[in-house]
């Protein structure tokens, strides 16, 4: 098979089936340094199922793994002068140039999906901040609210509460308290009337 160390390997020959051993892969890849395109073609059939597998590994998407492998065995054409066999196999060397380029792709992949991400952040920011402005004011606004109904009298507060929150009308309020109507009322003047001043709420 061969190979040209400026272009990409062929698809069809990405993961070739043959698997000759150890030894013979490391001596294939010496003997390749600085050889005839053509000479690498063991070192190719015993590496590239190597680097294919490691990279299937990482990436989980045999597509993206096959073009890693074409990267890697170019890288491995490209740069065989590096291999040393005292140091690691040739199956351990490309193994860690073909993991290294898978991860490498991860991490590609995960920077272009959170650009994209923040790009489509950007674009609908400005309603998504603002109904997280809008959250965090009614929460401090209830907040305050609760502050100031606890400054109100005790029977201010009940009345209030059980006509503004309870949804009940004067009424219905003095029934439930048991108070007269006029009372009632005048408790929830004089109640939201302190509320308003605790507010800083100005008077219309």
């Amino acid at each position: 098979m061969a190979i040209d160390p400026a272009g990409p390997i062929r698809q069809t020959d990405r993961v070739p089936p043959a698997m000759p051993t150890p030894g013979s892969a490391d001596s294939a890849l010496v003997a390749c340094v600085g050889a005839d395109p053509s000479v690498f073609g063991p070192v190719y059939d015993a590496l590239a199922p190597v680097a294919y597998g490691t990279s299937l590994g990482v990436l989980r998407d045999p597509d993206h793994a096959a073009e890693v492998t074409q990267e890697v065995m170019v890288e491995v054409w490209q740069t065989a002068a590096r291999f040393d066999p005292a140091r690691a196999s040739a199956r351990t060397w490309v193994a860690t140039l073909a993991r290294r380029r898978a991860v490498d792709r991860v991490r590609a992949e995960q920077s272009r999906r959170d650009r994209d991400q923040r790009d489509l952040d950007a674009s609908t920011g400005g309603p998504a901040h603002d109904v997280v402005a809008e959250d965090v004011e009614r929460r401090l606004e209830g907040a305050a609210v609760r502050r100031c109904l606890d400054s109100l009298t005790t029977t201010q507060r009940e009345a209030v509460v059980e006509a503004y929150y309870g949804g009940r009308t004067y009424r219905e309020v003095a029934e439930r308290l048991g108070a007269a109507l006029p009372t009632v009322k005048s408790r929830i003047r004089d109640g939201l009337g302190r509320l308003r001043d605790c507010l800083g709420v100005a008077r219309g």
